[in-house]
């Protein structure tokens, strides 16, 4: 069974840095590429940074030059470093798995999902 557990979201203020982790388990987690997507009340989902099984990564424009994406094979584990955080980063942000290897941007390219951590951004 797949389950995938985030941790490290935070209110903190704007400007602020914060370190996002997914615990991964329950399948061969370097078999598969990965996903941070975040949703704020009221909007849809957004992919924010995804990463294949190379290590080959892809961010949203809003959050190019200050996320970072990374992941620990040897951990199972997901990462995302968030950096000048601004208010309208503020949502829920999700960790997912991808259906095969390859690089995945939107959400039909992901069959796990993890329960969410939230993240608050004040100015």
């Amino acid at each position: 069974q797949v389950e995938l557990v985030e941790s490290g979201g935070d209110s903190v203020q704007a400007g602020a840095s914060l370190r996002l982790s997914c615990a991964a388990s329950g399948y061969i987690y370097s078999a598969y590429s990965m996903g941070w997507f975040r949703q704020a009340p009221g909007k849809e989902r957004e992919g924010v940074a995804h990463i294949n099984t190379d290590g080959v990564t892809r961010y949203g424009d809003s959050v190019k030059g200050r996320f970072s994406i990374s992941r620990d094979d040897a951990k199972n584990t997901l990462y995302l470093q968030m950096n000048s955080l601004k208010p309208e980063d503020t949502a829920v942000y999700y960790c997912a798995k991808g259906r095969d290897r390859y690089l995945r941007t939107v959400a039909v390219g992901y069959d796990a999902w993890g329960q969410g951590t939230q993240v608050t951004v004040s100015s």
